[in-house]
């Protein structure tokens, strides 16, 4: 196995890149065709959104003979001094109850492919779901070496959307609130989350998205990580808040049961134990990373820790 398990390093996944982004190249079309033109560049091999895999970690090929510029993104220059290019589609073909693989990738190469992978996820399925534009209905094309799109029309900029989302752990007297969805698979729990609503700041989602799927009010909420998740394109943004009344009262359409979990608990499900009581999200998800945070700063449980 040729990866290095990124949560190896106290990283979620889509996290750790090492590419170069290149901005001067991206704006600068001369350059952006001097990079396609390389001998060194790069294709990253997709199948239509999951990503492929070789000996040597993500499968890069050189760019085909026939390949042409404005069919591809520029995704990056990367170590080896190599521009990154993928292959742009207009059509996504996967079905709504596939099984991403790309969910396991971090167990197969280094964590700066999977962020590589995480970037091209991204920016194709973006490519694809915005092909026509939002102010007057035309057809829009690859700008700026495919991190932005022009109307032919009306000449209307777009560019790629990250969407932040509110993961959060609210705390109560050395216990954190642990939720789950109706669809997760049984025992399965992990923090609370929500999109960012327009006009709001981190701490005010926190607060709001408490209240409303759990019923508690929280203060001095603190910022703790953040982790690119690109299912298509969210920006999770973990936090830790404080709750003065444990007393829930579930949304029942978003939540199906949410308790309070003591320290000893949370430990034993990070670790795998079956006796935990609760099914800890994967490793890849910053939820894990925000639950082991909590947990080294929590009074040490008697049987997890020293």
């Amino acid at each position: 196995m040729h990866g290095t398990d990124p949560q190896a390093h106290g990283l979620p996944g889509f996290v750790g890149g090492t590419l170069d982004r290149v901005d001067h190249i991206r704006s600068n079309p001369a350059l952006h065709a001097q990079a396609f033109a390389s001998p060194n560049a790069r294709l990253l091999v997709l199948e239509g959104l999951e990503p492929v895999t070789d000996d040597h970690g993500l499968a890069l090929v050189p760019l085909a003979a026939d390949a042409r510029i404005e069919q591809h993104v520029l995704l990056g220059v990367d170590l080896q001094d190599r521009p990154i290019f993928a292959h742009l589609v207009e059509t996504l073909e996967q079905g709504p109850n596939a099984t991403p693989r790309s969910r396991g990738l971090a167990d197969l190469v280094s964590a700066s492919d999977v962020a590589l992978y995480g970037t091209a996820r991204s920016l194709v399925h973006w490519h694809a779901r915005h092909r026509f534009c939002s102010v007057c209905g035309a057809p829009t094309h690859a700008h700026k070496a495919g991190w932005a799109r022009r109307c032919e029309s009306c000449a209307s900029e777009h560019f790629p959307r990250v969407d932040p989302v509110s993961i959060m752990l609210a705390e109560h007297q050395g216990r954190v609130l642990l939720g789950r969805q109706h669809s997760w698979p049984p025992g399965r729990y992990s923090a609370l989350a929500g999109f960012i609503e327009p006009g709001e700041t981190v701490e005010e989602a926190v607060a709001r998205e408490l209240k409303e799927e759990a019923g508690i009010s929280v203060h001095s909420v603190r910022y703790v990580m953040s982790q690119p998740w690109p299912f298509p394109s969210s920006l999770m943004i973990a936090c830790i808040a404080q709750c003065d009344d444990p007393a829930l009262t579930l949304d029942e359409t978003e939540i199906e049961h949410a308790f309070w979990c003591d320290a000893d608990g949370v430990a034993a499900a990070l670790a795998g134990d079956p006796d935990a009581p609760f099914l800890a999200p994967p490793r890849m998800a910053v939820a894990w990373h925000l639950l082991d945070h909590w947990l080294r700063g929590a009074v040490a449980p008697s049987d997890a820790r020293a």
